[in-house]
């Protein structure tokens, strides 16, 4: 997974035409530990549908600010600069709430015009 390091990294990522998923944590975050323990093999499977990228929520407090993140994780689906859904819980998230958030956002992408 991409690690955002500018903003201007972040914002050049949610401008593609494919389908990016930008997972949203802090270090030291429990659930976001989880999280990392199955992101690889979820990460793999979805290679070819979807982008993630990661952003560290402490290098960016303005854009999570912006976005209405702020809980971690987070996930938040972009295409063409939009925004086409979010994955936001106050409770752990697991691999099967995940992959059925991506898979969700897999079909909403397939939607959109142009595609």
């Amino acid at each position: 997974m991409k690690e955002i390091k500018t903003q201007k990294e972040f914002d050049e990522a949610i401008l593609s035409t494919k389908l990016v998923v930008a997972k949203f944590y802090v270090e030291g975050c429990p659930d976001c530990q989880h999280v990392d323990t199955f992101m690889p093999v979820v990460e793999e499977a979805y290679k070819d549908q979807i982008d993630m990228v990661a952003v560290n929520r402490d290098n960016f407090p303005e854009l999570l600010e912006k976005l209405d993140v702020f809980g971690v994780p987070s996930f938040i689906a972009f295409q063409e600069g939009k925004e086409l859904d979010r994955f936001v819980s106050k409770l752990g998230k697991s691999r099967e709430e995940v992959e059925q958030f991506l898979n969700q956002v897999v079909e909403v992408s397939g939607k959109l015009p142009n595609k």
